[in-house]
């Protein structure tokens, strides 16, 4: 079930009530055409659901009577991915997907072995999430624009500009990407014949015209350098260091922000990511410790480069101060307190 598209779940949740469903009204339910609602059918039945279909005047859908089900069988590393995925979800920047991703876990928990069970609530109950830092948007955009990445269908919105400029456009889309804290869509855009990226959250009122386009190379390849490259995402730097301090202390100096590992009783190895090194140095200058650089190397420069300006001050400050105070004779007579 990894692959399958919010919507086929939804599809499946109607059929399981066992009613027999028109293909009108499914496709109304679902919001889309007769024709996706056929492909969606069709993802069912290769994921082993018998959906039975029938022709005619009271022609429809409906799982086949008694079938059972395929099971969630999940190994070992199945179980810890989804409970990872399910903690990204609810830092995903999107409405709504905190509440909804603690629901779904839960659920799936459930049905576990007890074994895989305690597994995936160990990764749970040891796992941090930091809050989304960027702009929330609504589920249903993404999941708009999602449908009509997978399905090829041209699609239509309006787009406020960084300036505020407000334009309708009309594209191919090619994929999502989330960067930076936030969401992105890749897409050829057909008023100016060039390929785009769209901030999701400057993005409102996403329709499918319906209209199927044959997927165009995206140069490159790359959705996501093509994103960083047009938005001009910094790239995020992960800087690991040998703190020779107890892994304890650091942990309550840096909290959340760096993934401290213990090497023995005196030292610890900390990572931290970020999109500036000014972040780390100072992270690191706080812990009040020494501590070997493992990578980047491009840290040690930037530690060699913050050291020589903190030397230099310092020697500055050594000397004896200059009076920088203007002359006594230049002073307007005026401006002497009495």
């Amino acid at each position: 079930m990894a692959n399958t598209s919010s919507r086929t779940l939804t599809l499946l949740s109607l059929l399981q009530t066992h009613r027999h469903w028109s293909g009108a009204d499914l496709a109304d339910r679902l919001g889309v055409s007769e024709r996706t609602l056929r492909r969606d059918v069709d993802r069912l039945r290769e994921l082993g659901y018998p959906v039975q279909a029938s022709r005619g005047t009271d022609g429809g859908y409906q799982l086949a009577p008694g079938a059972v089900l395929p099971p969630l069988l999940l190994d070992d590393e199945e179980g810890v991915a989804l409970a990872v995925g399910m903690g990204d979800a609810a830092q995903s920047g999107i409405a709504g997907m905190e509440e909804a991703a603690v629901r779904a876990l839960t659920k799936v928990v459930q049905v576990l072995p007890t074994r895989l069970r305690a597994r995936v609530n160990a990764v749970r109950a040891m796992t941090v999430s930091a809050t989304p830092a960027g702009p929330v948007v609504p589920a249903e955009v993404l999941t708009a624009i999602a449908q009509s990445c997978r399905d090829q269908e041209r699609l239509c919105f309006h787009y406020t500009a960084r300036g505020g400029s407000q334009t309708e456009r009309e594209v191919e889309p090619h994929r999502l990407v989330a960067l930076g804290g936030r969401w992105y869509l890749v897409a050829y855009d057909l008023a100016r014949h060039d390929w785009r990226s769209f901030r999701l959250d400057r993005l409102t009122q996403p329709r499918n015209i319906g209209a199927r386009f044959r997927q165009r190379p995206l140069p490159g390849g790359d959705a996501a350098a093509f994103v960083r490259a047009s938005a001009q995402i910094p790239r995020a730097h992960t800087v690991v260091v040998l703190v020779h301090a107890p892994a304890e202390h650091i942990r309550r100096m840096v909290g959340q922000w760096g993934v401290i590992e213990p090497v023995d009783g005196d030292r610890c190895r900390l990572t931290m990511v970020s999109t500036s090194l000014d972040w780390p140095t100072q992270a690191l200058g706080n812990v009040g410790a020494e501590f070997d650089v493992i990578e980047p190397p491009e840290f040690v420069d930037h530690l060699r480069d913050w050291g020589t300006r903190f030397l230099n001050a310092v020697g500055r400050s050594a000397a004896p101060v200059e009076d920088l105070s203007p002359p006594e004779s230049s002073i307007p007579p005026g401006s002497r307190n009495s």
